[in-house]
């Protein structure tokens, strides 16, 4: 999954939840899912950053 594809999931179920589109039935599953999206989020913006810091490093 691309990060762009992930932030527009997670957007999409915070907007759900905002306005209450989902059943509480279904909204642990999507919480789950905002959960494991922002997680996927995290990690690819620490590896992004570790590479710049990388990056960087080598050209100093």
């Amino acid at each position: 999954m691309r990060y762009g594809d992930a932030i527009k999931k997670l957007e999409t179920i915070v907007e759900g939840i905002e306005n209450n589109m989902y059943d509480i039935d279904i909204l642990t599953e999507k919480i789950e899912e905002a959960v494991e999206l922002i997680a996927f989020c995290k990690a690819k913006l620490k590896n992004t950053e570790e590479g710049v810091e990388k990056i960087f490093a080598l050209n100093s």
